[in-house]
């Protein structure tokens, strides 16, 4: 009997050897970051500053490849039909829930189709409005909204990008009607709030702050749990209108679905290491980030958590793409 077990488990035990060795050979050949938005915005610059440091760690060319469209679907399924071995990456955003919340189909199934390997950071939005509206606090733009149904409207980037969702989260939990208004990109909708076109928007606290600075635009509260640094007298939508609300924009990394967890482990240590790094965590603090790692199990919780939200936001709100 001991002998038949010695041989059952024999298969077993190499495959764990074999998973383990593959592991310490990580990486033996370049790896690839998938960014799916064009160069130069906030994730692209993330995904370059760690490729560097993962590049000058492993002895390996770390290339960013840039798939921008779709919402972040083309560069999405570029990494799900990649091979489930870790030489595939994606810096991925907070529209990877909202784009598969918003839509019937999808080329992909987001939790089944990555493997999380650990979050990297979080930026704060911002409620601002332009200078004529007559709200000097969220309670009174929630009260004017509730008084003028319909009448007061938003700005955001897109039918289908986290500002507009976030705002819809908001008109949800309050019961209160503003009129959507999207725009092509955040630049388009900032100008449009600062010309007075648009009355309000749910914004980044990074794009925020020039707006503010304009004194066209009021700031009136963040939807983070905590305030924010550049706005210390800004109170949070969850300590004024909305009680537990934490909501931003984050950034996060993943694998393909199916990547042995020995290399996913070795990645979640080794990008973690790179982003506690001092000249690292500043160049992402410059950036409107606030610094978070997180486990792969920690990070897949957070996923499955926005992806419940989002879905529901987008049904409430009668959003739903082909």
């Amino acid at each position: 009997m001991q002998s038949r077990r010695a041989v059952l488990a024999t298969p077993f035990l190499l495959g764990l050897a074999a998973k383990g060795a593959a592991a310490q050979a990580y990486p033996a050949r370049p790896v690839r970051i998938v960014v799916p938005f064009p160069p130069g915005g906030s994730t692209d610059i993330t995904a370059r500053l760690i490729a560097a440091r993962l590049q000058e760690k492993w002895g390996q060319s770390v290339v960013v490849d840039n798939r921008a469209g779709g919402d972040g679907i083309i560069g999405t399924s570029a990494v799900t039909q990649s091979a489930p071995d870790g030489y595939t990456l994606l810096l991925a955003a907070s529209a990877l829930p909202i784009a598969a919340a918003g839509r019937r189909r999808m080329p992909y199934d987001v939790e089944k189709d990555l493997a999380p390997i650990t979050l990297l950071g979080t930026i704060s939005n911002v409620l601002i409005v332009h200078e004529s509206v007559p709200a000097r606090t969220v309670q009174e733009f929630v009260a004017l909204a509730r008084a003028r149904p319909g009448a007061l409207n938003f700005a955001s980037a897109g039918a289908s990008t986290g500002q507009r969702y976030a705002f819809e989260l908001m008109k949800q939990q309050l019961g209160i009607d503003v009129v959507h208004v999207p725009f092509r990109g955040g630049a388009p909708a900032g100008q449009a709030l600062i010309s007075g076109q648009v009355e309000s928007m749910i914004v980044n606290g990074l794009e925020a702050m020039p707006l503010i600075q304009t004194g066209k635009a009021r700031p009136l509260a963040v939807t983070t749990k905590d305030r924010i640094p550049s706005l210390p007298d800004v109170p949070t939508l969850a300590e004024t209108v909305m009680p537990g609300l934490d909501v931003s924009v984050w950034q996060a990394v993943f694998s393909r679905g199916g990547t042995p967890e020995p290399i996913i482990a070795k990645l979640n240590t080794d990008i973690r290491a790179v982003v506690a790094e001092p000249a690292v965590t500043q160049r992402m603090r410059e950036l409107g980030l606030t610094v978070r790692t997180t486990s792969p199990a920690e990070l897949g919780a957070f996923l499955k958590h926005e992806l419940e939200t989002w879905t529901r936001v987008a049904r409430a709100a009668g959003i739903q793409e082909d």
